[in-house]
């Protein structure tokens, strides 16, 4: 170790700036893109569920576009990720769902449109009244 670096350290044994820089370019050495993109998505979600969840934090159009953005990744991330993603996924769509029809939430204007690579929702819910339920593309059984 030169003296610069040893200038560098501090009393308590910190890396210098230069030792910092030579591990973060090893982690990226190693950081699959996929890897980012699932730490990118799982907060989306958490992030989305919040949104969608808190009444003080409740901002509908905010979960749709939460919603639309995991839902254009995911088919990116590796199998078992993407398994898991979709699942919690499915669930904030039915909070979502549970929020927009319930009335605890005015849904955004375009929220019942068809979104780009889905499937347009049916024109009644179960219970007859239109259903807000996003599924992905080759979900919904025909007719």
């Amino acid at each position: 170790m030169n003296d610069e670096q040893s200038q560098d350290r501090t009393e308590a044994g910190q890396p210098s700036q230069e030792e910092l820089r030579q591990q973060i370019e090893e982690q990226l050495r190693k950081v699959r893109v996929q890897d980012l993109l699932l730490e990118s998505v799982v907060s989306v979600i958490n992030l989305t569920a919040r949104r969608i969840a808190k009444d003080d934090e409740r901002d509908l159009e905010q979960g749709r576009v939460g919603i639309e953005a995991v839902r254009a990744i995911v088919d990116l991330l590796d199998e078992d990720a993407a398994k898991q993603v979709r699942s919690a996924l499915s669930e904030v769509q039915m909070l979502y769902a549970r929020h927009a029809e319930g009335g605890d939430g005015e849904p955004t204007e375009g929220a019942d449109a068809p979104q780009p690579g889905g499937e347009a929702p049916p024109e009644e819910g179960p219970q007859g009244g239109p259903s807000r339920l996003w599924t992905p593309p080759g979900s919904v059984p025909p007719r």
